[in-house]
């Protein structure tokens, strides 16, 4: 799109925000001189947009009212963002109108958009997994998405230059096998070429995206969202903890916070599965197991023992308070 048809487009857009508005807002907004704002607007009335004009010292441009411009023309940020509160709304169950509602309203946006950002955008929607309601977090480059989104779909590998949480920044090759949403983030995961193994990474902390040459495979059974979850649970925390739970996978792993625990079998002891976690702190630990409802055994780290016993006898103690009574475990030293 060249740059004066740009700026037209843009008058159009302000003028639809309602309001009479004045030739020096109009120029100081679009950068340009009063004279070329009139003649912007006479491109729109040639156009048979109703533009109108009002006369006096508070005088401008407006719109006829009601009036609104087809097609819809939405930036790429703004499409991402219409097309994904359709999406999310749907798979955290917050949407309150019917399927056919949320289909029709997605498939016009969709088909109103231009070619190469509708494909992007199908590329997102279909390779794209969410794993946990969201929260607020830090959002990526529209175009770092869409390129990953796309690649993904296509099975092509992209250059990225990426900065790692200590500050380090390289550059590498990944084979996007998926997108994921997970807790206000969003990650891709796939096989990096620095290391040769299956990686998570944090798309707010990839600066570009490159396509790059060639083409590659997902592993069959390969579930990108389980993989984040998988990651996330392995990041470097103070404590490791290791806990075995008499109860199956099935069972335990429903009451544990997504993206913080792994849940695996034990070798001949087909009754009990390990639960690994690392933690800042280990204080909210001993509610958590308690939550499973289930015997288990501390394995590591030895102060989580402590922790456990503790909680036990605060509920003991305040289950045997008199009404009215606080009772206070004395303080360990």
């Amino acid at each position: 799109m060249t740059r004066p048809t740009a700026r037209v487009l843009a008058l159009l857009e302000i003028l639809q925000g309602g309001g009479t508005r004045t030739v020096t807002e109009l120029a100081g907004r679009l950068g340009v001189d009063e004279r070329t704002v009139r003649r912007y607007a006479a491109h729109l009335i040639d156009l048979d947009v109703p533009v109108r004009t009002v006369r006096g010292r508070y005088g401008g441009y407006r719109l006829a009212p009601g009036f609104r411009m087809p097609p819809l023309m939405l930036t790429d940020d703004e499409a991402l963002a219409v097309l994904l509160g359709l999406v999310a709304g749907d798979r955290a169950g917050l949407a309150t109108t019917s399927d056919v509602a949320r289909e029709s309203a997605t498939a016009k946006v969709r088909r109103v958009l231009p070619e190469a950002l509708g494909r992007k955008l199908d590329a997102l929607l279909e390779t794209l997994d969410f794993t946990a309601p969201a929260r607020t977090g830090t959002s990526p480059e529209t175009t770092v998405l869409l390129t990953l989104a796309e690649a993904a779909r296509d099975r092509r590998p992209v250059a990225v230059a990426y900065t790692a949480w200590d500050g380090r920044r390289s550059e590498r090759t990944v084979h996007p096998y998926g997108i994921v949403a997970h807790s206000g983030r969003w990650y891709v995961t796939g096989e990096d070429s620095a290391s040769g193994e299956v990686r998570t990474f944090r798309l707010d902390r990839i600066a570009s995206a490159t396509p790059a040459a060639g083409s590659f495979t997902v592993p069959d059974g390969f579930e990108p969202g389980e993989r984040v979850l998988a990651g996330l649970a392995e990041v470097p925390r103070p404590h490791d903890v290791s806990v075995r739970v008499r109860a199956s996978a099935e069972q335990v792993r429903p009451r544990l916070p997504a993206g913080i625990a792994t849940v695996a079998a034990i070798p001949g002891e087909p009754e009990w599965v390990r639960v690994r976690l690392r933690a800042e702190r280990l204080d909210w630990v001993p509610s958590l197991l308690a939550s499973l409802d289930r015997p288990f055994t501390v394995e590591e780290p030895d102060a989580l023992r402590d922790q456990v016993r503790g909680l036990a006898r605060r509920l003991i103690a305040w289950t045997d308070a008199e009404s009215g009574e606080i009772v206070e475990e004395p303080e360990r030293r």
